[in-house]
């Protein structure tokens, strides 16, 4: 599934080379939105890309207002008997948004109101073989 959201680029990371076939690097966008109540709550939201999406973050700098299409994507791990879900949002496009007052910004992408894209976004390559050494779980 593909979908599109709107944000300040709050945080990016630097290019995780997790084994000689595959890396990832992460970013975080903040997602104002106002509640049923009039309060405005803020949601920081990690996004990954892979293989070579990462330099799509070397055009776009910290506080930059963003437009993040990404792939909705839900993985099963097991290990020594134990199992897992992840799911994780693999970035593939990342634009600045023009900050004039008829662009859409952060504050007008509340959760459930994201646009989804009719464009197929490509499937990342597999992940390593061996995720031992994957420092990615969430506990």
């Amino acid at each position: 599934m593909s979908f599109e959201i709107s944000g300040r680029l709050a945080e990016r990371f630097e290019t995780q080379k997790v084994s000689d076939r595959f890396q990832k690097r992460e970013f975080i966008l903040e997602i104002k939105s106002t509640g049923n109540t009039g309060y405005e709550f803020v949601d920081f939201i990690k996004f990954q890309a892979t293989q070579d999406k990462c330099s799509l973050l070397d055009q776009v700098n910290v506080d930059d207002e963003v437009k993040v299409s990404f792939n909705l994507r839900g993985r099963k791990w097991e290990k020594d008997g134990q199992v897992s879900y992840f799911t994780n949002l693999e970035a593939w496009r990342i634009e600045k948004v023009q900050n004039d007052s008829s662009a859409s910004s952060a504050g007008s992408s509340a959760p459930g109101q994201d646009s989804f894209s009719t464009q197929d976004a490509p499937i990342p390559t597999a992940p390593p073989e061996d995720n031992s050494g994957v420092d990615d779980l969430p506990f």
